[in-house]
């Protein structure tokens, strides 16, 4: 039987610049040699990687917040997600502070939901969206959020409201239509204890446990 598995590969580049350089992430532009030994040009979004939090509480609601997304010209309702901001930075921390900064929300277990690249033919973002169950209210003051996250809607969702809104094309969050159908797919499956510990490798972005 074959496994199909993705695999670790890198073609020869024989030029590379990088055009434009942003805050957070930046352009390249690579010469790439082709198997048939033809050079194409490839353009590319480097990305530092990032992370997602889907929070599911005591009554199977998960926490969800609507932010505005200014490249797509929507409102968009997400999971709590945000960049890997610090390289080698262990996407656990960043994830529990993620859910505190976004909900003020903490969680007791946290798991490895999935790993994807968002759009590996133009961008290299690698994102780890993690399953955190056992919730209660952060204590101290709230984060003080600033820019499209002052604008946010909190609400906590019915996971079967969400996976309905996914498949009805009401919900179109890349994080959150993966998180809500990858965590039914487990619930139906073999359970949420078959999953990756919170730590697992992430060969896309290694990290120091």
């Amino acid at each position: 039987m074959t496994t199909i598995k993705d695999t670790a590969e890198e073609w020869e580049v024989r030029a590379t610049e990088t055009p434009f350089v942003g805050n957070k992430t930046s352009v390249r532009t690579d010469d790439v040699v082709m198997p048939d030994g033809s050079v194409v040009r490839r353009d590319y979004q480097v990305h530092p990687g990032s992370v997602a939090v889907l929070a599911l509480d005591d009554q199977g609601r998960v926490l969800i917040l609507k932010q505005y997304r200014h490249p797509v010209r929507r409102k968009l309702w997400e999971i709590p997600a945000g960049l890997l901001d610090i390289p080698g930075e262990n996407p656990l921390h960043a994830a529990q502070r993620e859910l505190y900064e976004e909900a003020h929300v903490k969680a007791e277990d946290w798991r490895v939901l999935t790993d994807v690249y968002t759009t590996p033919g133009g961008c290299s973002e690698a994102v780890r969206v993690f399953l955190a169950r056992d919730l209660s209210e952060a204590e101290g003051e709230r984060f003080e959020v600033e820019d499209e996250e002052a604008d946010m809607e909190l609400a906590r969702v019915p996971l079967g409201e969400l996976v309905r809104g996914v498949l009805a094309g009401e919900l179109h969050n890349n994080c959150l239509v993966v998180g809500a159908l990858a965590l039914t797919a487990v619930q139906a499956g073999d359970g949420v204890e078959s999953l990756r510990p919170a730590e697992a490798p992430w060969p896309a972005r290694p990290f120091e446990a």
